[in-house]
């Protein structure tokens, strides 16, 4: 019986000692969440880059109704298996974030870089209609950015992209 405990003392030390102490960023589309995962040259950090599109559609056309908390439940999944999870900055996802007392990082835009936030999108060759409500939902969403509550914030600078602000 002490063996078994011996061994199982040992286990959770060393699950603990590999543990990561993971930073979740809640970051606007066009901030380089995407850039920053494909560009990881570090073997050794992991990096998530959790779309939030594989967990709120069943299919085109049809919302999964168990959004936003099987989205939340992946992150918390991974959360001290990654160095970095970068997730949606969706309203519901970010106040799903604070009900759930996870800690998070908001990465946004100035409010004032509406035109070269566009700019990107169209460079990136997103779809018309994803920049027609984004040029739609700018000052709003801003807005709900500025007053989100629960986190930590950086607001991005025209010219800065995440690689600029965070620790990778």
């Amino acid at each position: 019986m002490k063996q078994l405990i011996k061994e199982r003392l040992s286990i959770l030390i060393k699950e603990e000692l590999n543990r990561k102490n993971t930073q979740v960023i809640s970051a606007f589309p066009g901030c380089g969440k995407s850039f920053i995962f494909k560009n990881n040259k570090d073997k050794n950090k992991v990096i998530l880059d959790s779309d939030s599109s594989e967990f709120s559609w069943i299919k085109k056309g049809e919302r999964n109704p168990d959004f936003p908390n099987n989205y939340i439940e992946h992150i918390k999944e991974n959360i001290g298996k990654a160095d970095i999870i970068f997730v949606s900055s969706h309203k519901d996802v970010r106040n799903s974030l604070v009900d759930n007392n996870i800690k998070f990082t908001l990465v946004y835009p100035d409010e004032s870089l509406k035109d070269e936030y566009i700019e990107r999108y169209i460079q990136r060759n997103n779809e018309d209609s994803f920049i027609e409500l984004l040029k739609k939902m700018w000052e709003t969403w801003m807005e709900e950015l500025k007053g989100q509550t629960g986190c930590k914030k950086i607001i991005l600078k025209s010219g800065q992209f995440l690689k600029d602000v965070i620790n990778i």
